[in-house]
């Protein structure tokens, strides 16, 4: 997700604070000219100077994913991308929450990283029968299938009569294909 182009990492930081021991992000007051009068003016720091912002928790589709965004200037943001944007003063790529809290902002937790290997530390889907992402029970054949998925293809690791087989299999190419130590959590 691209920031829009006026809305760069120096203006997150002109009208936020980050903390970076919390990950909360808390509005700073504004200057006159930002506004259209007076009232308006002295009415949102009122309201809003010293408060946190980006507490608002969404939560997209089937996946569960869920964080924390707020509004700059009527377009919406990800929290943990303003707070990158504000602590580094540039927009991240993607960002990869390590303990895979979502919720988790502080600067500890994130890391700047491409969509690849963002997946490569994805946790345990809520619908995984197996306790194992990339192993599962064909009942045809009646073993376990190992499987990883690399560059949007599937790699077959083979089939195996023990379950501990097929996810030893998926854990030797994960090593070997450099996903995360976290990849495969349970959610939080």
């Amino acid at each position: 997700m691209a920031a829009r182009a006026d809305i760069t990492p120096e203006l997150c930081r002109q009208l936020l604070d980050y903390d970076p021991e919390t990950g909360k992000l808390f509005w700073k007051a504004r200057p006159r000219e930002l506004f259209e009068s007076d009232r308006i003016f002295r009415s949102w720091n009122t309201k809003w100077a010293g408060k946190e912002g980006f507490a608002t928790v969404r939560e997209s589709g089937r996946s569960g994913y869920k964080c924390y965004i707020g509004g700059i200037f009527d377009k919406s943001h990800k929290a943990h991308r303003v707070a990158w944007a504000i602590y580094y003063g540039e927009w991240p790529e993607h960002i990869d929450h390590i303990n895979g809290d979502t919720l988790d902002n502080r600067i500890c937790n994130l890391r700047s990283v491409s969509h690849r290997e963002n997946m490569m530390n994805a946790s345990l889907p809520s619908d995984n029968k197996s306790g194992r992402i990339g192993v599962c029970f064909n009942k045809k054949t009646g073993k376990w299938l190992a499987t990883i998925k690399i560059n949007r293809r599937h790699k077959y690791l083979g089939d195996f009569t023990l379950k501990e087989d097929a996810i030893a299999a998926r854990e030797a190419a994960e090593r070997e294909l450099g996903f995360h130590a976290n990849h495969g959590r349970p959610a939080p």
